[in-house]
């Protein structure tokens, strides 16, 4: 299975029936098409969307909805449109209840960098640094290294978006929570070996008597 895939169905198993979820730019957003089907999820979009649905045909596309990112998405049925304002306002005052974001890097306390390299240009870092205040649960969502490079650190390197804000951790190798104690692995893949996972991550990871094998199919 590819191993975005993999991450964004594992991640959508986390969530739970009426839960108000954003999902950041790039694989996050993949996660909407994994949803359990026995559950309805409302899907956030800081821009000014609530209940998004998916990106429709074509020639039905309107360039005037668009997630955060960008993209064209449909409106499903209930679904609301509202200012940026009354949007921060949701996220500000606690009522998303899951986040999930990508990130260029993690560390153990739970704080994250995702929204700036220095020396490279970006639009700016969006709302990922209130989602990340203000949301109930923040999932992590990304691939475990890139290109070599270890992402899930001791301590960030790279500018923060937010201290210490990150609950859960989901990458192809396995699920990791970020307690006070540290990262502790709940779930490897079995097709990695537990000292593989931690060679391929610089923060020592807590090992529990009772790990359970990651879902891979």
């Amino acid at each position: 299975m590819d191993s975005k895939i993999l991450i964004a169905k594992r991640v959508a198993k986390e969530l739970r029936d009426g839960d108000i979820v954003n999902l950041g730019i790039g694989l996050p957003t993949m996660v909407a098409e994994y949803v359990p089907k026995d559950i309805e999820v409302f899907f956030q979009s800081e821009n000014g969307l609530i209940n998004l649905g998916p990106r429709p045909e074509e020639d039905l596309i309107d360039l005037d909805v668009v997630n955060a990112g960008g993209s064209p998405v449909s409106i499903l049925k209930g679904g609301a449109y509202f200012d940026s304002a009354t949007s921060f306002m949701i996220i500000r005052g606690g009522h998303v209840d899951v986040t999930v974001l990508g990130s260029l890097q993690v560390d153990e306390e739970g704080s994250i960098a995702n929204w700036i390299i220095p020396g490279k240009l970006v639009p700016g870092m969006g709302g990922a640094m209130d989602l990340l205040c203000g949301s109930k649960k923040v999932i992590v969502a990304m691939m475990h290294t890139n290109k070599g490079r270890l992402k899930i650190l001791k301590k960030c390197s790279l500018p923060l978006t937010a201290v210490k804000e990150v609950n859960w951790i989901f990458t192809e190798l396995g699920v990791m929570e970020i307690t006070k104690e540290g990262i502790v692995l709940r779930e490897y893949n079995p097709n990695y070996s537990i000292d593989y996972i931690q060679e391929m991550t610089e923060a020592k990871l807590i090992i529990p008597s009772d790990i359970k094998v990651m879902e891979i199919e």
